[in-house]
């Protein structure tokens, strides 16, 4: 499966720190009741998977991804104690190996972006959903993400990686497609909200997180597509990062981004 940010380390580093940024504007609400069966799809390096169990210790998580790679990434974690009710197994979301209602509950985050078809993987998810059980998806929307000083530069950096994305047949501005795809997928939507950032001098820590450890080391994780495809000039790109960066390092520097977070349930 194409996945626009590549495996590398940093790559790592950015999910985990990521995760930990946005856990309380992303997690908030979301707990699992003791015994509950959870399957998280696509669970990468195991990044959204540690704040899982910490707000659901008594839960049992099955965590599944395609890469091999992340997975044995994401085991590191469990062999260092960060967890332990955590079953990893890799597996294609669109042909899952479980038999039809094995899971209570499911949770998918930042994955859908990543797929040809998210109604499909939506629909194979529903399969090994119980009825009355619930799916939480978590999806960005980069065409909501603004900030201050904007430069040209720094727009065409920011889109090179959305037309990279876009290149491989992926969606980067999801989000805002949550209900459409969850409905079409034969889920009964419960709730679909935003959940969004912004961040200036007055919240310095979060600011440095959203632009420093997130947004530009998303943009640099594309960094060889956008060059080697031509999507934008290597001077162009090179200034662009540097203002962005720059948002940080100013008092006028200011941040904005969007997610949208979904709750559906399976009739």
């Amino acid at each position: 499966m194409a996945y626009v940010h590549g495996y590398s380390e940093r790559e790592t580093q950015r999910l985990y720190e990521q995760a930990e940024i946005l856990e309380d504007i992303l997690h908030t609400g979301t707990e699992y009741p003791v015994g509950a069966k959870v399957l998280e799809a696509g669970c990468g390096v195991g990044g959204q998977t540690r704040l899982l169990v910490k707000r659901s210790p008594d839960a049992h998580f099955t965590c599944i991804d395609i890469s091999e790679k992340s997975l044995a990434t994401a085991k590191k974690l469990k062999e260092q104690g960060a967890f332990e009710n955590v079953t990893f197994q890799q597996q294609d979301i669109h042909k899952l190996d479980f038999s039809d209602e094995s899971f209570d509950h499911v949770f998918v985050c930042f994955l859908l972006e990543h797929l040809d078809d998210p109604v499909a993987a939506l629909t194979e998810l529903k399969r090994v959903l119980k009825p009355g059980g619930t799916l939480t998806v978590i999806e960005g929307d980069h065409g909501s993400c603004f900030w201050h000083p904007e430069t040209p530069e720094s727009v065409a950096a920011w889109n090179g990686l959305i037309t990279a994305q876009r290149k491989q047949g992926h969606d980067p501005n999801i989000g805002r497609r949550l209900t459409p795809l969850l409905t079409e997928a034969g889920f009964d939507v419960q709730s679909c909200k935003p959940a969004w950032l912004y961040a200036d001098r007055l919240k310095g820590d979060l600011r440095n997180g959203m632009v420093n450890h997130i947004i530009v080391p998303m943009v640099q994780s594309a960094e060889h597509q956008i060059l080697d495809g031509k999507l934008v000039s290597e001077d162009i790109y090179r200034q662009g990062i540097a203002d962005l960066s720059r948002v940080d390092q100013i008092d006028e520097g200011t941040f904005f981004y969007t997610w949208f977070k979904a709750v559906a349930k399976k009739c």
